[in-house]
């Protein structure tokens, strides 16, 4: 395993954690979008499903049970312990609009198919997106804590490294996946402006804003 996707894996731990919790410690979800935590545990539920199929390495293994587990807290905090926190008027972007698109792509470009190679593209595709609501409740709300803008910060880092990871395995291992390279590549991008804010404001000790 390279520097980078090390980094990156324990820079998308640590996204997770924060938002745990930030959810635990204030016993309110508000500014969290639970649209957004539900595709992420569809995310990592479609990606996984290998677990009881293969073993790759136990730090795999650990890391991939982490990662659903984490994503199920987080939804059943949101709609369950703490719902009445839960801001679902502002959390009105329409997954569907991503949902259908994933699908079908998923279906007619992947490596093989297959019914778990499908799911597998399927999960990697809807990372690249998933996050969507969560910027777009930003934006409608206008402002966003601290807290959640550490949460965000380490998921688009954790996102970066792994494209540096994709370099390094090319050049190192001769490895290549264009459909992971792509899908990186979009969701890093969609981190860009808030990375730029990230820095200018927050850091400085400002409250993150975006314009309605």
């Amino acid at each position: 395993m390279n520097i980078f996707r090390l980094t990156g894996d324990l820079s998308h731990l640590a996204a997770i954690i924060i938002l745990l919790l930030k959810i635990w410690k204030t016993r309110s979800c508000a500014g969290i979008s639970g649209k957004s935590q539900i595709l992420f545990a569809l995310v990592f539920t479609t990606r996984y499903l290998d677990l009881f199929s293969s073993f790759i390495s136990l730090y795999n293994t650990v890391m991939k049970v982490i990662y659903i587990m984490c994503a199920y807290a987080t939804v059943y905090l949101i709609y369950g312990k703490f719902k009445a926190t839960y801001d679902g008027n502002h959390d009105t972007f329409r997954v569907e609009f991503l949902l259908i698109p994933v699908v079908l792509l998923a279906v007619l470009i992947n490596h093989a198919f297959a019914p778990m190679e499908i799911l597998w593209t399927f999960s990697i595709y809807l990372e690249s997106v998933a996050i969507l609501p969560q910027l777009f409740m930003i934006s409608k709300t206008g402002e966003a804590e601290t807290i959640t803008t550490h949460y965000l910060f380490f998921l688009g880092l954790y996102r970066t490294l792994y494209l540096f990871n994709w370099i390094w395995r090319f050049y190192f291992e001769g490895f290549f996946d264009l459909i992971a390279v792509v899908a990186g590549l979009v969701q890093t991008i969609l981190y860009c402006d808030f990375f730029y804010l990230y820095i200018t404001k927050v850091l400085k000790g400002k409250k993150l804003s975006l314009p309605a």
